[in-house]
């Protein structure tokens, strides 16, 4: 691997113009195609077998016209005045002309007609159109989503408040991320700065990650054409490929600079950067992709389209450090020190045994017990309120007041009541034809009606062969409360059984709350097997690259020990709504039900990352001939000032994303960064090296018969380059002989 990636970096060296004018043509080329046709992301659910799937499929056999869900153009009129006003009479109208006329449009029912009487509140101030598409909105494009509320401008020039609600409404209603993207990039510029301490140093990684985010960002835009992916992936994804895409420059751009300092040739020394660092940024990256894209394991769509986009950014982001950075490097070559910050000299050497690291690692090696102890006492704690942990849907009530959603949201609310955002959508399969006054489907309507937290229930609907009923139930509370989910249990559980057995009707609940349910569910059946999947493939990664047993078991203790933090805070700031006022919300908020199987496999394959560069340094170390203890102090020494920096730059991305208005992209925020802050302070920096004094010598212990049949790599490529100059291999400009590396010195079991 370290030869590969060694020609890899001397052919973008040799050819840097070419390789930076490719990657500009391929991301300008996709961010124009994915700007030309827009982004058909939408958040519907495909849950074969579950409840909410049978109601969705007999409505498309049933009901053709409501089959994609009914989304309302919410009406409201101004103070002191009335829908019913004779002068909303002609604006109202043509607003429904509009809607009717629209290509994307199946089917419209105006508040104006005797079908819609009951979509004009009680004080008459409140009403809406419901708009039926013909096709599923993931089909729709933002703009042809506009488009269609832009049919309500007759309805707003008249002086009408006009919003969209529904599916149409959360589609048009993402926040825009570029708050957070400006914040999360000027705190990394800030760590690179005071990090290189050259402003030249600083923006390269940035650079190389930009390039990766807009290429990534369009691509999954483009994807979006070919299959369903959610409204949450492309911000997924810009937090993730600003985060490791600046991680994984940051880690060559460190070992050029090393390289650099001593006397090496600019383009021999980007080549061995690329063969040493990109080692460990190919093997960590790879190790998030395969953690990801594991999550096809659960074979729930949502979850694997969003596993798949995000792997996708995280390749991107890989190929972007190990093709464009080169390039880039090389057309700056010794200039890469230029513009240092006042008091800072970038190419001052480090003294790596002396430095409050090493000093660090020295205490732990003499204090193993009290280091591990001391972290537990940290950890475990903000892990135990995961176990409290309860899936739930967030609605559009969290939005920030300025998004569509959330306006028709806060009016339906007002006008209908809280469970009018939510209705609880029902199907019945009958063995025989059936009129809409059937006894039999009126005794199950007035039965669901008389359960406690259902407000109203709309009329029966039939299709033509009256073998498909359809209808409604308005719950008492919003979507999103758990006393909802309840309601939905109980209709499934315990009303539809009694009043459906031996009547020849199979009916079925769904609706957003009952999928949302569905969706728990089926992640909560898939969890363990998807966690196992994952943990076994990084431990047969780490056992190659270490060939060791006890560290790829250790690495996964203390990867779920951070993970699980993450849960812990997450379920602190917002299910129990502690501190909810400092991310941006006005209380508790549910927990999306994919987050923590998708949290699990981003920061699992995240958190690799520290532990390759770490582990990396140590065993460079021990195989030289140094004792168990000492390669951990000098490995430590050595690696955790970048790991540091790492960290904290994809903290100040991850954490920035909290000002997003979407409160799952909040949940996503706080719980990435908590636990990569975690990770690599307490966890990388603390615990790992004290367990690692404990386990001694057993820590690289693998039996024999392993050995002989794993294959041999070396992460970033330790004694290639030796070997090779000894053979003639690659050339390289000798260093000075001041700046040769010699032996390594003893180190001294104090700090001088």
């Amino acid at each position: 691997m370290t030869g590969a990636l060694y020609r890899l970096g001397k052919l973008c060296v040799r050819h840097r113009l070419a390789v930076l004018l490719a990657w500009i043509v391929i991301a300008v080329g996709l961010v124009a195609l994915a700007g030309a046709l827009g982004s058909q992301a939408s958040d519907n659910i495909s849950l074969p077998g579950t409840g909410s799937q049978q109601v969705t499929d007999l409505l498309q056999r049933g009901f053709p016209d409501q089959a994609n869900g009914s989304s309302p153009i919410v009406l409201r009129a101004p103070k002191g005045a009335k829908i019913t006003d004779g002068r909303y009479s002609t604006p109202i109208q043509q607003t429904v002309d509009g809607l009717t006329k629209d290509e994307y449009v199946a089917k419209v029912i105006s508040p104006l007609d005797r079908a819609g009487a009951a979509q004009i509140s009680r004080d008459q101030t409140i009403a809406y159109v419901s708009v039926f598409p013909n096709r599923s909105l993931g089909d729709i494009t933002l703009d042809d989503g506009q488009a269609i509320l832009d049919k309500a401008d007759p309805a707003k020039a008249a002086g009408l408040s006009t919003s969209a609600g529904g599916p149409l409404g959360s589609k048009l209603s993402k926040p825009e991320t570029e708050q957070s993207e400006v914040v999360g990039l000027a705190m990394a510029l800030i760590v690179l700065a005071f990090t290189f301490g050259s402003l030249v140093a600083m923006g390269l990684p940035i650079l190389s990650a930009l390039v990766g985010v807009f290429a990534g960002v369009s691509g999954i835009t483009l994807l979006s054409h070919v299959t369903e992916v959610p409204t949450t992936a492309p911000t997924m994804a810009i937090m993730l490929g600003l985060g490791v895409g600046i991680d994984y420059a940051l880690f060559i751009v460190t070992t050029h600079r090393d390289t650099l300092s001593r006397g090496m040739d600019p383009g021999e020394s980007v080549a061995r950067a690329v063969a040493a660092s990109g080692g460990a940024v190919l093997f960590a990256g790879s190790t998030v992709v395969v953690a990801v894209c594991s999550l096809a394991v659960a074979g729930i769509p949502l979850v694997t389209t969003l596993g798949l986009t995000t792997g996708l950014m995280v390749a991107i982001a890989i190929v972007c450090a190990l093709t464009l950075l080169p390039a880039i490097l090389a057309l700056v070559g010794p200039r890469i020190n230029h513009l240092p910050l006042p008091g800072r000299r970038p190419d001052a050497a480090v003294d790596i045994e002396h430095n409050r690291w090493a000093r660090l690692a020295r205490w732990i090696t003499h204090h193993p017990a009290i280091a591990v102890v001391g972290a537990l006492a940290i950890l475990i704690p903000l892990t135990i309120p995961a176990l409290s942990l309860e899936f739930g849907q967030a609605d559009t009530g969290a939005l920030p007041q300025e998004e569509t959603a959330r306006q028709a949201y806060d009016d339906i609310t007002t006008g209908f009541g809280v469970g009018a955002n939510g209705p609880i959508v029902f199907a019945a399969r009958l063995a025989r034809a059936a009129q809409p006054d059937d006894p039999q489907l009126a005794s199950l309507q007035q039965a669901i009606g008389r359960v406690d937290g259902v407000k109203a229930v709309t009329p029966v609907a039939l299709d033509g062969p009256g073998q498909i009923a359809t209808f409604n139930a308005i719950p008492t509370t919003a979507p999103s409360d758990f006393a909802t989910q309840d309601l939905v249990n109980t209709l499934r559980d315990t009303t539809i059984p009694n009043e459906t057995r031996g009547e020849g009707i199979d009916a079925f609940v769904g609706g957003s709350t009952a999928a949302s349910i569905d969706l728990g569910e089926e992640i909560s059946d898939k969890l363990p097997e998807t966690i196992a999947v994952i943990i076994g493939l990084s431990f047969i990664l780490l056992t190659i690259a270490f060939r060791s047993l006890l560290i790829p078991l250790k690495a996964a203790v203390c990867n779920l020990l951070s993970i699980g933090v993450a849960y812990g805070v997450v379920v602190m700031v917002f299910q129990y709504g502690w501190f909810a006022g400092a991310v941006g919300l006005d209380g508790a908020v549910p927990i999306v039900s994919y987050l923590p199987l998708l949290m699990f496999a981003g920061l699992f394959g995240l958190s690799m990352d520290y532990e390759v560069f770490l582990m990396s340094h140590v065993q460079e170390h021990y195989k030289e001939g140094r004792s168990a203890r000492d390669a951990i102090v000098v490995g430590l020494a050595e690696s955790a000032r970048v790991i540091t920096a790492a960290a904290l730059i994809m903290v100040s991305v991850f954490a920035s994303f909290v000002l997003n208005g979407d409160p799952t992209i909040k949940q996503f925020g706080i719980g990435l960064s908590i636990a990569v802050i975690v990770d690599a302070t307490i966890v990388r920096c603390l615990l790992v090296p004290a367990v690692m004094v404990v386990l001694g010598r057993a820590a690289w212990w693998i039996p024999g018969w392993l050995d002989r049949i794993l294959p041999h790599i070396s992460v970033e490529g330790h004694g290639y380059f030796e070997n090779e100059d000894r053979r003639g291999g690659p050339p390289s400009t000798p260093t000075p002989p001041s700046a040769t590396p010699g032996p390594p010195a003893p180190v001294p079991s104090e700090p001088a």
